[in-house]
């Protein structure tokens, strides 16, 4: 089922009725087994059942009743107050270039968002949402153009990678929270998720195989940084100065270049991890020889890698890809400063694996069909 008709009936299954009242029940895949131990105990359950459910959570069940070595009677349990976070395939892109996935996931209250699997010579990455939609605004951007509308459990994060295994039958290694949303606008749902899915009872993918993208949300990056999780942070920089990138990104109005380099150069500190800044490459807005330029400078002293992407192309943007000219000319610039610099591989150019689009073209299609 897919539209309006799915969307009342996965409501439905978040809720239970008792004596004509209605019961939210609890999203048990977000939980940590220590918390699963403490609601087993509220039922007069033995702990030692909280590994046993928590594993098979994490095997990517979608009924407890899959749950072979739990006793029906606790399953009917948690039935009653529980329900399993799922992520059901809407729309499937696969590219002709290469083995890009781009996915539309739909969740238990039928809300979508977007994830692309990608296939490299160390295995397979997975790149997921954290939120459905975006309320940044960054001017380059698809996904923020379909608006914010919630965000994301940590149990809808993990049932993005879990859909992905299964729907092709492979192990994801990496991951990727580079999708729709910002990941540190939703810092605790996001930092769960990070516990969980290195979880070595769960999915355990090590934090060093983990990326996660974020446009500066600097008080954030203070906390990312003590918590030493020591996962890799990429951020979205895309300007050398507080002119082009407050036009661009409205994030900088409130945390602007400076205080965004310096929260980055405490997590490098703090973390002796590299930062990757991502830096799309915008014909005639911020690739010229004196952006380069500026760039380097700003970065000096910081353990960084700048990721080069040409700017993929939006409906009502306007914007261009940099020419290959000049990409390669901002990266001779960046290295004689000492900044390492590399253009990103393009994947699934032909499916549009950027992230925003499918969902958009999705949402004006509902609501063409609701006229």
């Amino acid at each position: 089922m897919t539209g309006q008709v799915s969307k009342l009936f996965r409501k439905k299954e978040n809720l239970h009725r008792t004596s004509g009242s209605e019961i939210v029940k609890k999203d048990i895949k977000s939980m940590y087994q220590e918390e699963l131990e403490g609601m087993l105990a509220g039922m007069g359950e033995p702990r030692f059942r909280a590994a046993q459910i928590f594993r098979w959570l994490h095997s990517g069940v979608k009924s407890f009743d899959e749950m072979t070595n739990i006793s029906k009677d606790l399953r009917r349990k948690l039935i009653e107050n529980c329900y399993i976070s799922q992520a059901g395939i809407e729309k499937k892109l696969i590219s002709a270039y290469d083995y890009t996935v781009k996915y539309l996931f739909s969740f238990n209250d039928g809300e979508t968002v977007e994830s692309v699997l990608m296939k490299y010579h160390h295995g397979y990455t997975s790149c997921i949402s954290t939120q459905a939609g975006c309320k940044m605004g960054c001017t380059f951007c698809a996904t923020g153009k379909g608006g914010f509308s919630r965000n994301l459990t940590a149990s809808e994060m993990l049932s993005q990678i879990q859909a992905a295994q299964a729907d092709n039958n492979i192990r994801i290694s990496n991951v990727v929270l580079m999708g729709m949303g910002e990941p540190l606008d939703n810092f605790d749902n996001v930092v769960r998720f990070l516990r969980l899915v290195g979880d070595e009872n769960g999915l355990n993918i090590g934090m060093r195989h983990i990326s996660l993208s974020t446009c500066g949300i600097v008080p954030r990056i203070y906390e990312l940084a003590d918590m030493k999780l020591q996962i890799t942070l990429s951020v979205s920089l895309h300007a050398p100065n507080d002119e082009i990138r407050s036009r661009t990104m409205p994030i900088n109005r409130k945390y602007d270049i400076t205080q965004l380099l310096k929260a980055c150069k405490y997590y490098t500190d703090k973390t002796s991890r590299r930062i990757s800044f991502e830096y799309a490459m915008i014909d005639g807005i911020n690739d010229s020889d004196a952006c380069a330029a500026e760039l380097g400078r700003r970065l000096r002293g910081i353990i960084a890698h700048v990721n080069l992407i040409p700017v993929n192309s939006v409906e009502e943007t306007g914007y261009k890809k940099s020419k290959k000219d000049r990409i390669r000319r901002f990266t001779e610039i960046l290295a004689q400063a000492g900044i390492t610099a590399t253009v990103r591989r393009t994947l699934g150019s032909d499916i549009n694996a950027s992230c925003g689009q499918l969902r958009r073209q999705t949402i004006k299609e509902n609501s063409a069909k609701e006229v």
